[in-house]
């Protein structure tokens, strides 16, 4: 009679869901890379302490940053969230470094110990700036690369109207971001698992260990995330239980967002909450008229100064323009050109960095793509879309 309970409970449960779909995507790129930043995942950052020496020969510089204040300038508090912006101040710090460097070794005797301390402390800082940046310089310089992948997604719903998803993809080859100019390196050709969710009336679940991004850094951090819509306002939490962090700050860590259009002004608040302290984002941006749009915002790193940033962009016969200035003395200029299948792109900000990319659809599925940066950095190829 138990046994019969068992099966009749199962024959229940199976006939309250619905039939699911499997569908199957694929993908490829080929091409060559030159100078490409080779990422590499933070798993925490150790500052670099100066000595007295290397204090005093920067100190010798008019002008010069002091060691300690350097220190305190190239690392954000908690580095495997770096917003861009503090990224941005890091290799602002390294370029001021170098300067301080080269004039005290100018200025002083080619044996001098506190110089060699200098020099030693530079390349700590280049390292620590790595770690920051979420990346380390490639080893091979010159390369060519080539990947293939295959993604098979499955949905299905519950006869009470509860959706259900999943995905697991297998990727193998070398692969290059051509968004961040960066070598993303071999994929070992593994099956993984991506996202699984569940969304009814009640909002959106989400599981997906170590890969669901944190609302406020976009750092891949967290394991598990609710979203769902009040009234006119969209809330989304993120969690990392901790099980499987690569460090302290990740473990346990939780992040959140917010955001509302109100008189046709549209604002964010995200924040995350970690081992050091609580970071939070508020942004506001509001369109003029069909070309013209406004931003603001304020950003509060935990245990950092709050940085106030405005912007403006606009669009007009497939030119675009944006500009953005924060109080820090930063600023970003990014111009785009789009025809066709055809787009342009051009980005440059305070420290005279640059990237330049041309993409052009081919048709079938396939695009080009290529892109040079101020840090000799490029790369040109095809990706395909099955």
């Amino acid at each position: 009679m138990k046994k019969l309970l068992i099966a009749t409970s199962a024959l229940v449960a199976t006939a309250g869901m619905a039939s699911a779909d499997i569908t199957i995507s694929g993908h490829a790129a080929a091409g060559i890379f030159s100078g490409l930043d080779y990422t590499k995942a933070v798993t925490g950052l150790v500052p670099s302490t100066p000595t007295a020496t290397t204090a005093s020969v920067l100190n010798s510089t008019t002008g010069a940053l002091t060691a300690a204040k350097l220190t305190a300038a190239v690392m954000p508090t908690t580095p495997d969230i770096a917003t861009d912006q503090e990224k941005k101040d890091a290799r602002q710090a390294v370029r001021d470094q170098k300067e301080a460097v080269a004039a005290a070794i100018a200025n002083s005797s080619s044996t001098d110990k506190s110089v060699a301390d200098a020099e030693i402390l530079l390349a700590a800082l280049e390292a620590d700036l790595a770690i920051i940046l979420g990346s380390a310089k490639s080893q091979g310089g010159d390369g060519v690369y080539s990947n293939a992948g295959v993604d098979f997604t499955m949905t299905g719903a519950t006869d009470n109207g509860i959706s259900f998803s999943a995905s697991v993809n297998i990727d193998a080859g070398v692969e290059v971001d051509t968004g961040d100019f960066e070598l993303d390196g071999k994929d070992g050709g593994t099956a993984g698992l991506g996202a699984v969710t569940m969304s009814g009336t009640f909002g959106t679940l989400t599981f997906d260990e170590s890969g669901i991004d944190n609302l406020y850094s976009d750092a891949t951090t967290h394991d598990v995330s609710y979203a769902t819509t009040v009234g006119s306002v969209a809330l989304t939490v993120g969690h990392s239980v901790g099980a499987a962090a690569a460090d302290a700050d990740s473990a346990k860590a939780t992040s959140f967002s917010a955001s509302t259009t109100q008189s046709g002004m549209a604002f964010t608040l995200t924040g995350s909450e970690t081992a050091s302290g609580t970071s939070a984002s508020l942004a506001m941006s509001y369109a003029l008229n069909d070309t013209v749009t406004i931003t603001a915002d304020t950003d509060q790193v935990a245990g950092a100064e709050s940085v106030q940033t405005i912007g403006a962009a606009t669009t007009l016969n497939g030119v675009s323009v944006s500009v953005e200035s924060a109080n820090n003395s930063t600023w970003d200029v990014d111009l785009g050109y789009t025809a066709g299948g055809f787009a342009l792109t051009y980005g440059v900000d305070e420290t005279d960095a640059w990237t330049a990319t041309a993409t052009s659809a081919l048709g079938g599925g396939a695009t080009f793509a290529a892109g040079v940066s101020s840090d000799n950095e490029m790369y040109a190829g095809v990706s395909f879309a099955f």
